[in-house]
């Protein structure tokens, strides 16, 4: 059934609390005018797109500006309405959205070698309004759901764009369901006859487990409920297809070697009571030796965080367990775009409270003090202001804001790091703590004869990845260094 104002609505009761729906239907009847007569190739009305759009975005609880930003995203490309009218009409804010949007659409490349990585890095460094992303991610799964309607060639092209860029991209920002659910729609059409055999695969599996899961589901929400701890919610979920694919590629493509094909989520209400819901499923049922990870204490680099066991259930029946609060669940679906979610604080606000927010939890829970250096370099390389350089050849590095020659080098590679002595921006010699900009062309000066890389540079490199190859390579100077003197003591000694 197509989806119609009426639909996004429901959702946006169902999700928020008191939002403003006289708002979202002026701005829908002002897309819906700008698109009148238009049509898909579906046959449907053109306003049926913005609409799913603007669903997907109110479903993962984004704020009202973007939900209606969904609905005006191709207004200005597409219909005689402009820019300046979405301006006028709904404010800087929501234009400022539909305008990044528009510049993504017409992103294009030359060289098809390095189509795919040379895109994926400027749509995240092209992406100052993180927000763009989110909109063009929800428009791009419902154009998903009709590739079917377009030529054979066009089809597989997009799909491998998704599969290659858009996916990826999710998977840097924490947004675990929009990557499942984009890599899925792909995949039916990149690897037809790999996807008929996963889908008939997982039919088949899911129908042998269903009676034996239900019950364990059932057995562990009351055990976890006596003993005190309240669940918001204990469920199964079913690993996507794509992801399945690539995991039995890894274990000679016997399903019954990939433990969380369908996993339990245990929700509760917070990190303590995670630690104390392992415990009580580990008295259960015994745990798999090597399978428990805590990925609270030690978030993956995208922030994804939750306590991970597999153990034998009943009947030797081998389950993972996925144990997390609620903010956690809502970061593992939809990443840092869970900070951009419907409630009252400002723009600037949103932005810092994902790093801040994980950073305190870490704080409470690891008294590591390295660990955490590392957790904030990761997490600000990843998601502060991004910029992008280029090598002489024509390649794109993406980069954090305040990047340097050194940093440039060695995101190339280590070896280039090491062995860099100077730098050419845009032709001309630089000092290799000079600040790169975006647009940028840097070519580095090399020594073959170099043995490492200066410790002062630790003074000015941005990126955790040039800092730690620097720390390594001076710690292993040192050592050699030692060695030698040592060495050397010993055979002065062994003359005399």
């Amino acid at each position: 059934m197509e989806p119609k104002l009426d639909d996004l609505l429901e959702v946006l009761k169902k999700n928020y609390d008191k939002p403003d729906l006289d708002f979202i239907r002026k701005v829908y009847d002002f897309a819906a005018a700008a698109h009148r007569g238009q049509k898909r190739l579906t046959g449907s009305d053109y306003i049926v797109h913005p609409t799913a759009t603007a669903i997907k975005l109110a479903e993962m609880r984004l704020d009202l500006p973007i939900v209606a930003a969904g609905l005006l995203h191709d207004v200005p490309e597409d219909t005689p309405r402009t820019l300046e009218d979405v301006r006028e009409h709904f404010g800087d804010d929501i234009a400022s959205m539909v305008e990044g949007v528009t510049k993504l659409e017409k992103v294009r490349y030359r060289g098809l070698e390095r189509y795919a990585e040379n895109l994926r890095k400027m749509f995240v460094a092209m992406a100052s309004d993180i927000r763009v992303v989110f909109i063009k991610f929800c428009d791009r799964l419902h154009n998903m759901e009709t590739l079917y309607i377009i030529p054979e060639r066009k089809r597989e092209r997009i799909a491998k764009e998704v599969l290659e860029i858009y996916a990826p991209v999710a998977h840097r920002l924490g947004m675990g369901e929009i990557r499942g659910q984009l890599e899925d729609f792909a995949f039916r059409y990149v690897y037809p006859k790999e996807y008929q055999w996963v889908k008939g695969l997982v039919e088949k599996k899911t129908t042998e487990k269903e009676e034996y899961l239900n019950d364990i589901i059932s057995k562990a929400q009351k055990t976890v409920l006596k003993s005190g701890i309240q669940t918001a919610s204990v469920h199964g979920r079913l690993k996507h297809l794509f992801s399945l694919y690539k995991k039995l590629l890894r274990f000679e493509r016997d399903i019954n070697k990939v433990h969380d094909l369908i996993a339990v989520r245990v929700i509760v209400n917070d990190v303590a009571d995670c630690y104390a819901a392992l415990g009580i499923l580990h008295q259960l049922w015994r745990p798999l030796a090597g399978r428990i990870k805590d990925y609270i204490a030690q978030p993956k680099p995208n922030g994804y965080q939750s306590l991970h066991t597999t153990v034998f259930a009943d009947n030797g029946q081998i389950v993972e367990f996925q144990i997390r609060t609620p903010q956690m669940h809502e970061r593992a679906e939809y990443g840092i775009a869970s900070h951009w979610q419907y409630k009252e604080a400002d723009k600037k606000t949103k932005q810092i409270a994902w790093v801040e927010e994980l950073a305190k939890i870490q704080k409470e829970l690891s008294a590591t003090p390295d660990f955490m250096t590392r957790l904030d370099e990761m997490k600000l390389d990843m998601f502060q202001g991004r910029i992008f350089v280029f090598t002489p050849r024509g390649d794109v590095i993406d980069l954090p804001d305040g990047s340097t020659p050194v940093d440039f080098a060695y995101a190339i590679h280590s070896d280039i790091g090491n062995k860099c002595v100077g730098a050419r921006l845009n032709d001309q010699i630089s000092n290799l703590d000079q600040e790169l900009k975006s647009g940028d062309m840097c070519e580095i000066v090399l020594d073959k004869r170099r043995k490492g890389p200066n410790p002062d540079w630790l003074k000015f490199v941005k990126t955790s990845h040039a800092r730690d190859h620097i720390r390594t390579q001076t710690k292993r100077s040192v050592k050699n260094w030692l060695s030698t003197v040592v060495r050397s003591e010993k055979e002065t000694k062994k003359r005399k």
